[in-house]
């Protein structure tokens, strides 16, 4: 068993990596020859103003007096400048908008492994390639950009990164602080001859990077005066800034000015997925080289946003990485021409470079050429292009490149993902080979349903052990051959030894093939059709929330199909009314949309109401309740107490922009660490150790929760209880007697196999709801497949100075708390209703592979940036699930089953 866990686990941990080798490889290209416009530049300098989390409709659309957030943008806007959208990309996070804003590349995913703060792979940038760069801001930026750059010519200057405090009274102190560096920068270099000589050179850029609106809209939310009010700081800062630099070079018109962001902010105060307000940031840009404002009277823009605006009257100009935006440009028609020939030229190096790299690799006979851009079509383009700006055809020019652009960005895409639908068919391989395997195992471990199977063990022949050696040595002289990746080996070389031990089992297929034509036709379609039906839905909730609901009220009339509402109506008038409760919660706004603490109060009160009515239920069943587990009740309670007493302050404190209070973070932290250790002092007891784990945890998720999530757990654990009893009646049902009620059964550590039974067709619908409740658990309450989903508050009990890793472990620990109460109640199911965990646990992975295989057809590279993550993350989402399944099986087990003792106590184990 243990074996075929280590092997599960390594083979899902394949399944899970292809997903990046397959869609998220680096973009990244090489080995390109630096190409320059021949032309001398308008500008000398640049200044990059970057306003980190600004939204592009809270900037631009007047206040409800009808008078502009920012003052100078808008006057910029108007009588200065351009200006436009920038879109940006999934995810919408810092460090990945600021590489695509200074780098001109969208950003390595595998970058988040490293918390967006470290460099993965080397990349050039505008910051590497001036002569002098000056920036001032978030260490967790500026750093990134000094790390790459060649020589000693980038100077950073940053705060310290605890100032980055979502409970600060006053977080625009990151803003001035920048602002007022800036003021003491200049006011020092005209008495520094060094520094003075280095600021009037040529390719200076000076960046500006202001954290204090992003922090604002985690800590308040968009739509806060902090929020507004931060926006109005920074602009009024930003008019000092460009009055300072004019004044330092004399107004010589030789700077050129850029205000933007990195990515927006939904309503809610979070960002990284795809939706317009996190997408959607402002680009203004003036000075040196930049057009005027240009008045029109109609505009190619089919959104409602001018008008809301109201800047319908002047032109707006959007742009998208990559490409050249030159109707920007304030400059002659020939420097038009020239730098996006120059543009043409860069791109089309990397599609060369990529090409050769993939033919290098591929053998001749199977290389397939990007067919829309040939070597004779790109010579004609380039000489055309070069002839028509010597001929002075600078639209035609223009009008060539952007063609060629479009053509070689097309033939970098192909290259890119040239190997996909290969490594794509080997994982497919894979993925049916192990699911294969795992239901071949349910079907030989059980006799009943492999009744009339002939016992004799026949060795498997010779000859297919020795196909699947020549297939697999085949498989690794052509990668070896092609210059492959070692992960291309394992993705290729897995379903041969797995297919291996599906063959060998042939005997066994065919006596289940045997078998299932006794079946009657009928019988089996209907089954068929069911199982089916429950992974669609299944499927389905992963982009519907409500399907939940769906799901949850098919549930609550199981009671009705079965004997079981006749038999036990006070079973099962709980479970539809826990049903019922809980198929509400899809139906509700995702978390952190709509924070009430008192909800949370309130979740709390009932937790407490409800250890008292078990309590007393304890002391009149127990002839002697044991001083030790009544002092083990009633601190759990405390506990409980001590979460809604901090929660509350907390929420107070930061209200009143007083922070996080010292004593509170650190009860906070203790009931955390103690939330895992107290059940284990419980008796183990069902009922009780039950009970334990519900009442550790929900002090842990009280800390954690905003809204109305605090009640989920609790509404959860209920049904998850009745679901263990309802389980123990349908078993009695079908004639197996079970030796204990469930208020009388111990969970133990030794398991006795002799216990277990045999499978039958009911227990593949209890994988099913084991299923469906861990799918309820991590959805019920929000998509969490959408990274904006995640809401900071929820950890401000804990900090609220910005920590990538511990703010998403404790978020990671929020979700997963529901899904350890379904997997200790899953525990206690197994040990009711005798049936082997291995078995169940199998069911569970058949099901959950099915569905990531559909997930696996799913995912995407087209399409809205919205729609490419969502459809990563949901193949993420389940795979993980898989993975993580086995680990807090392991985490249940030891929650129900271990017990400790104080004072030296005496063990002793009842089965």
């Amino acid at each position: 068993m243990l074996l075929f866990f280590i092997l599960g686990l390594f083979v899902h941990f394949v399944f899970f990596g292809s997903i990046f080798d397959i869609y998220f490889t680096s973009p990244l290209v090489h080995g390109m020859t630096p190409q320059f416009t021949p032309l001398p530049p308008p500008a000398k300098r640049l200044v990059l103003f970057v306003a980190d989390g600004l939204r592009a409709d809270t900037l631009y659309e007047l206040d409800e007096n009808g008078n502009s957030r920012a003052p100078f943008i808008r006057n910029i806007i108007m009588h200065e400048g351009s200006w436009g959208l920038s879109h940006t990309r999934v995810p919408t996070e810092s460090r990945p908008g600021h590489v695509a804003l200074i780098a001109g590349f969208y950003e390595d995913v595998s970058a988040v492994a490293k918390g967006w703060k470290e460099n993965p792979v080397e990349f050039d940038s505008l910051i590497n390639e001036s002569k002098y760069t000056w920036s001032w801001g978030s260490p967790d930026i500026l750093t990134m950009f000094a790390k790459g750059a060649y020589g000693d010519h980038v100077f950073t200057y940053t705060y310290d990164a605890d100032s980055e405090d979502f409970g600060a009274h006053d977080v625009t102190k990151l803003d001035t602080w920048v602002f007022d560096k800036v003021k003491e920068f200049f006011h020092a270099a005209r008495n520094n001859q060094s520094l003075f000589s280095k600021l009037n050179e040529e390719k200076i850029v000076f960046f500006l990077h202001l954290l204090g609106i992003d922090t604002n809209g985690h800590a308040h939310r968009p739509s806060s005066r902090e929020y507004k009010d931060n926006i109005k700081l920074v602009d009024a800062g930003i008019k000092e800034m460009v009055s300072i630099l004019e004044h330092f070079y004399g107004n010589d018109g030789k700077t050129a000015f850029i205000f933007t962001s990195d990515h927006g902010m939904t309503d809610w105060g979070s960002h990284g997925a795809g939706h317009p307000s996190e997408t959607l940031t402002p680009f203004v840009t003036w000075g040196a080289g930049i057009k005027y404002p240009q008045k029109v009277s109609a505009q190619k823009f089919d959104d409602a946003f001018l008008k809301e605006w109201r800047l319908e009257s002047w032109k707006r100009q959007d742009i998208h990485q990559g490409i050249l935006p030159v109707d920007y440009l304030n400059n002659t028609d020939l420097f038009k021409a020239e730098s996006m020939f120059t543009n043409a030229i860069q791109i089309l190096e990397q599609f060369k470079v990529k090409m050769t790299q993939k033919k290098e690799v591929t053998l001749p006979f199977l290389f397939i050429p990007f067919k829309l851009l040939p070597e004779s079509k790109q010579l004609n383009i380039v000489r055309k292009a070069r002839s028509y700006i010597k001929q002075r055809k600078y639209d035609e020019a223009v009008s060539l490149c952007k063609e060629l652009i479009h053509l070689a960005l097309k033939g970098l895409s192909y290259y890119h993902t040239y190997d996909r639908f290969f490594l794509a068919i080997n994982v497919v391989l894979g993925f049916l080979g192990w699911t294969s395997y795992a239901s071949l195992l349910i079907i030989k471990s059980h006799f009943n349903l492999t009744r009339g199977v002939n016992k004799e063990v026949k060795k498997p022949s010779h000859l297919l052990s020795c196909s699947c050696i020549a297939i697999g040595v085949s498989v690794a002289f052509f990668l070896l051959l092609q210059g492959c990746p070692w992960t291309y080996y394992i993705y290729c070389l897995l379903p041969v030894p797995i297919w291996y031990a599906v063959l060998r089992e042939f005997q066994v297929i065919q006596d289940f093939v045997t078998l299932l034509l006794t079946v009657p036709p009928s019988y089996f379609v209907g089954y068929l059709l069911v199982f089916i039906l429950g992974i669609e839905i299944l499927v389905l909730s992963f982009f519907y929330r409500h399907m939940l609901t769906a799901g949850l009220l098919a549930f609550a009339g199981w009671p009705f199909i079965t004997q079981l509402w006749t038999r036990a109506k006070s079973i099962s008038l709980s479970w539809i009314f826990f049903s019922l409760l809980l198929a509400v919660f899809p139906l509700m706004p995702v978390v952190g949309r709509k924070p009430d603490i008192f909800l949370v109060m309130g979740a709390g009160l009932l937790v407490l109401l409800l250890s008292l009515c078990v309590l007393t239920s304890l002391i009149k069943r127990k002839d002697s309740f044991i001083n030790e587990e009544l002092l083990l009740h009633l601190f759990q309670m405390l506990s409980i107490v001590l979460s809604m007493c901090v929660t509350y302050s907390t929420h107070s404190s930061l209200r009143k922009k007083q922070g996080l209070p010292l004593l509170n973070q650190i009860i906070s932290w203790l009931i955390l660490a103690f939330s895992l250790v107290l059940p284990l002092l419980s008796p183990t007891s069902l009922f009780e150790r039950l009970f334990s784990i519900l009442l550790s945890l929900m002090s842990t998720y009280i800390l954690l929760s905003t809204g109305y999530e605090a009640l989920f757990p609790l509404v959860l654990s209920c049904l998850m209880f009745v679901w263990i009893q309802a389980e123990q009646e349908t078993l009695q049902q079908r004639g197996i007697s079970c030796k204990q009620k469930v208020t009388s059964v111990r969970f133990t550590c030794s398991t006795d196999i002799t216990q277990f039974r045999q499978l039958y067709l009911d227990d593949v619908r209890r994988a099913f709801f084991l299923v469906f409740f861990l799918v309820t658990a991590f959805f019920g309450t929000g998509n969490i497949a959408s990274v904006n989903s995640f809401d900071l508050a929820s950890v401000y009990c804990f900090l609220t100075v910005f920590s990538p890793f511990m703010m998403g472990a404790l978020m990671m620990w929020k979700i997963l708390i529901p899904f350890v109460l379904v997997m200790c109640a899953f525990e206690a199911v197994q040990l009711t209703t005798q049936l082997s965990s291995k078995s169940l646990f199998l069911m569970v992975l058949v099901i959950s592979d099915i569905m990531a295989l559909h997930f696996f057809f799913l995912v995407k590279d087209y399409g809205s940036w919205l729609d490419i993550g969502t459809s990563i993350s949901h193949y993420v989402i389940v795979m993980s699930m898989t993975i993580v399944l086995v680990f807090l099986n392991g985490l249940a087990h030891l929650l129900t089953t271990k017990k400790l003792r104080l004072c030296g106590k005496p063990k002793s184990h009842l089965i």
